[in-house]
């Protein structure tokens, strides 16, 4: 899993990062976005997976991104990764 902070190009780059490290899913964060990015409490990010999955979150609470984020991770990781949330 990793993480694409761009200012532009960002599902372009995002993809480029995930091919190129081998990742099985990306967060990709428009910075310059508002609402998003450094020095604010929300943010908005775009979820691309090795697949081909891509779900574009909606502007919400870093603690909601970080849920989602997490999700999808337990998702990717199938039925047998048993987690206590």
């Amino acid at each position: 899993m990793g993480f694409a902070a761009e200012t532009e190009g960002l599902l372009a780059n995002a993809l480029g990062k995930l091919q190129a490290k081998g990742l099985d899913l990306i967060v990709a964060n428009d910075v310059s976005a508002a609402g998003s990015g450094f020095g604010v409490d929300t943010n908005q990010v775009t979820l691309l997976d090795a697949a081909g999955g891509v779900e574009t979150l909606p502007l919400m609470s870093k603690a909601e991104v970080a849920d989602k984020v997490i999700d999808k991770v337990i998702g990717l990781l199938g039925p047998s990764a048993a987690f206590d949330r």
